[in-house]
């Protein structure tokens, strides 16, 4: 055993740490996001929360890390949080899976898995596997993906973090042929050079390319990507003397479709190019596991009932339930319910002020400036 490795006691009879479960590790959670900036050993954290036992302290820590809300040293083992760990607010991670028996069927969970940004994406349940094992699979096979649902649901963080090598086109009704396959650009000295677009670069080093909110994008620009992803795998470029551009290895075209959006037209020339189609809906088990109140998960999910049934036209998803956890811890609880509020569409407003009223009990407005002070 590494000498510097505290000894692993259980917690004695009767102790916090034996009698709640998950209270120690809030204990330690909340020390380390008290202590942004520092990086602190294990027996500084336990004499700190005066916590009986140093090995229950270092195994809390140890799933602190394993989930992505601390980083771990050692030499000896020392901790720090991480963002992600500030931003869960002290919420156990989510549960590791078990692996099957001997013989059995299943998969362990994947650890969570970091996107450029530095946040962290949570694998999700899909296929037998993870959403992030079936996507590299599907790429390896060139099996091109669609993937649906309402804006937020996390269906941009699953593509990056499932291909670090990522390149992304962001569609608009304003997008155009230029922005895949490159444009002219003006030099210092008063010429020109082109530079090559993401649909280019993505065939000739083998990268992954996301069109994301591909069917805002008019369908005759959509077209420049459909000899790319059939059997041909090969474009030209007309604005660069017809340059012919071949798809090398690991090429692989995704898209992400907002149903219900105003503009999003999904025509079958499009669904037609894309072999799966993948539904992405929030994951409320983790907004609870990520520190999302239990008030503001329920107001959630049955104003997506009421979306699902035609009630209204907007629910709040994952991106707006870790934003109001973001301002509760900034600005407390009325004011994260309020601006919640605030975000719905004013002809929902009436529907969304009524679902959080029932779970929050209070009279709730939209967030608006009040008179001077």
């Amino acid at each position: 055993m590494d000498p510097a490795t505290p000894p692993a006691d259980p917690a004695p009879q009767g102790s916090a740490e034996g009698r709640r479960p998950g209270h120690l590790y809030r204990q330690v959670a909340a020390h380390l996001a008290a202590h942004p900036d520092q990086v602190l050993k294990v027996g500084e954290i336990t004499t700190a929360i005066a916590a009986r036992s140093g090995g229950a302290v270092f195994e809390a820590l140890k799933k602190m890390a394993a989930a992505g809300y601390a980083t771990h040293r050692t030499g000896p083992h020392r901790f720090q949080i991480t963002q992600a760990g500030i931003d869960a607010a002290g919420s156990m991670p989510p549960p590791a899976t078990r692996p099957p028996r001997s013989g059995g069927s299943g998969t362990r969970r994947r650890q969570p898995v970091p996107r450029p940004n530095g946040d962290l994406y949570f694998p999700r349940k899909l296929a037998g596997a993870t959403d992030v094992d079936v996507l590299r699979r599907l790429r390896d096979k060139r099996i091109p993906v669609l993937l649906y649902g309402p804006p937020g649901t996390g269906k941009t963080a699953l593509v990056e973090a499932a291909f670090p090598d990522l390149l992304t086109v962001a569609g608009t009704g304003d997008t155009v042929v230029e922005d895949f396959l490159g444009s002219f650009i003006p030099l210092p000295d008063g010429g020109f050079e082109f530079v090559y677009g993401p649909l280019v670069v993505a065939m000739r080093k083998g990268r992954a390319l996301l069109v994301d909110d591909a069917t805002l994008i008019p369908p005759k620009v959509l077209a420049v990507l459909y000899p790319a992803m059939d059997g041909r795998r090969v474009i030209t470029i007309p604005g660069y003397r017809n340059e012919r551009v071949e798809a090398v290895d690991g090429f692989y075209v995704i898209a992400g479709h907002n149903p219900g959006v105003h503009g999003a037209i999904l025509t079958e020339a499009l669904a037609s190019r894309f072999d799966v189609h993948i539904e992405v809906t929030t994951d409320w088990d983790l907004a609870r596991h990520l520190g999302v109140p239990a008030p503001a998960v329920q107001a959630a999910i049955t104003l997506n009932a009421d979306l699902a049934a035609g009630r209204v036209g907007w629910a709040p998803q994952l991106r707006e339930l870790l934003g109001f956890t973001r301002v509760r811890k900034t600005l407390g609880l009325p004011a994260a319910v309020a601006n919640l509020a605030g975000r719905a569409p004013e002809d929902d407003r009436e529907q969304v002020l009524a679902a959080l009223r029932q779970q929050f009990g209070t009279d709730i407005t939209a967030l608006t400036l009040g008179k001077q002070r």
